[in-house]
């Protein structure tokens, strides 16, 4: 193990308060924008709040922003979750464009949660270089782009015959023969 997963929060995958499953509620409880009025770094953020700030807050209103200037020094942008975990990204010499897909990445994920340390039962000398299996590892990427509700995800998958059902069958068979022979007897 390396010394990298020190410093990581470890815990188990799972959902958010069971995020999906009845609606989807936007982890993203607070946005702070902190910029500087007169550092040549801030012109992106200062761009962002002059241009697409209104059309942001607009667009989210489950999501609460603040916009704290401070002196001398560089753009951050500071995200607060629902599970009390916080986030911060530097934008300083970051355009007006980044900083929008900043903001859409921040207000899409749930917290932090790539930057944890996978728990597991067993201990391995020679680990994995696939990484750890998820629910979503062998996932079709065809569902990441359906736009729901759709017609395809109402049909029925289509599986193949599986090897009990063939051997119930045979079994179901084999007792109707039975049954005609004792018939055919009496």
């Amino acid at each position: 193990m390396s010394n990298s997963n020190l410093f990581m929060k470890s815990g188990f995958p799972r959902a958010p308060l069971q995020n999906g499953v009845g609606r989807y509620i936007c982890q993203l409880q607070r946005i702070t924008l902190k910029y500087c009025k007169h550092h040549g770094g801030s012109k992106g953020m200062r761009d962002f709040l002059e241009n697409s700030l209104l059309d942001y807050a607009k667009s989210n209103p489950g999501v609460v922003v603040y916009v704290k200037p401070r002196r001398h020094r560089a753009p951050v942008i500071t995200a607060e979750y629902l599970n009390g975990e916080k986030q911060w990204i530097n934008c300083n010499n970051r355009p007006h464009e980044e900083i929008i897909k900043w903001m859409e990445l921040l207000r899409k994920q749930n917290s932090d949660s790539s930057a944890v340390r996978w728990r597991k039962l067993w201990h391995t000398d020679v680990p994995s270089i696939q990484g750890v299996w998820t629910p979503f590892t062998h996932r079709n990427p065809q569902q990441n782009l359906t736009q729901y509700p759709s017609e395809s995800a109402r049909q029925p998958i289509e599986w193949p015959t599986s090897a009990t059902e063939i051997l119930m069958e045979m079994y179901k068979k084999q007792e109707a023969s039975k049954e005609q022979e004792t018939d055919k007897e009496q």
